[in-house]
């Protein structure tokens, strides 16, 4: 077989291209990278500047001052518990919100995602919603993470948008064969909505996992639901706050530390978890698994 030629324009595109996406990745993993190198360099030596992709003086001393925080153990569980719960609970109320929603047949569809969208721009403001919270007793308790946020507006109207672009052939096929709407729900529009499922369990989940200020708000004076992004924050505040105009502090343990180094060890340890947890949802960022499910 003849191999088609490959004309002037088309290799300068392939080179253009190429160099694009290089440049793409370095622009993007670079902060990361030297995020990284700051958090394992000393601080006081990180002060001086120079650092970018390797530490000039390696040190564990701003992951050890991190770690062995007050509460941070503590901050850290809490806020694996909420993510987890939470995100299975948002999941499974703005799936089965959604699926109500995206029914044909379901009467006000349009008035309630009319009313639904109003939410996303008008609040009540942040004394109006304390004084709910506090009427529901959700304040100083583990709930305040995981009950306000079961549905939001915009994941809801997400779900709803992809579960009524699926074909009405597979509803209709498993109603004659005797299936209930719970049973379409669960063996029939879930499983194709995998891909939407994993992109709002993300959304969710990274919600979760950075969420400070509720715990700031909620629960400020029960430090057995602290968070570990509201520990981080108060690490760096007082860290800031006595270092001065030297950027610099002495910790108990006599380990020289900055706002830069340990800014830099709260970050990594911050996105740590999300960014081990990406790869697992990435292949479901797909679309098209619908295809050839329905012949006609």
């Amino acid at each position: 077989m003849r191999k088609k030629k490959t004309s002037l324009a088309d290799k300068i595109f392939v080179v253009c291209n190429t160099l694009f996406m290089i440049a793409f990745v370095v622009v993007t993993l670079y902060p990361v990278l030297n995020t990284l190198a700051i958090s394992f360099n000393d601080g006081i030596d990180a002060i001086r500047g120079g650092i970018y992709l390797i530490p000039r003086k390696f040190t564990l001393k701003n992951y050890a001052t991190v770690i062995h925080k007050q509460n941070m153990l503590t901050g850290a569980y809490i806020s694996v518990m909420r993510t987890v719960i939470g995100t299975v609970i948002a999941l499974a109320a703005n799936a089965l919100l959604a699926f109500i929603v995206s029914r044909k047949r379901f009467l006000f569809k349009s008035q309630l995602s009319l009313f639904w969208v109003v939410t996303m721009y008008v609040n009540g403001g942040m004394i109006p919603v304390f004084l709910l919270y506090k009427g529901l007793h959700l304040t100083n308790s583990f709930w305040v993470y995981v009950v306000p946020g079961a549905v939001s507006a915009f994941n809801m109207l997400v779900l709803r948008t992809y579960m009524q672009g699926l074909p009405d052939s597979l509803e209709e096929s498993a109603q004659l064969d005797g299936a209930g709407y719970m049973t379409i729900f669960a063996k029939i529009i879930s499983p194709l909505c995998k891909p939407v499922y994993a992109t709002v369990a993300l959304f969710v989940a990274v919600g979760q996992w950075n969420s400070w200020f509720d715990a700031m708000l909620y629960n400020r004076m029960k430090s057995e639901y602290t968070t570990l992004q509201y520990e981080l924050m108060k690490l760096l505040s007082s860290v800031m706050q006595q270092s001065g105009s030297a950027d610099s502090m002495k910790t108990v343990s006599g380990n020289a530390i900055t706002p830069t180094s340990i800014r830099a060890a709260a970050t990594i340890v911050t996105m740590l978890p999300i960014v081990c947890l990406y790869p697992f949802l990435q292949r479901y960022f797909v679309a098209g698994l619908t295809i050839g499910g329905v012949k006609e």
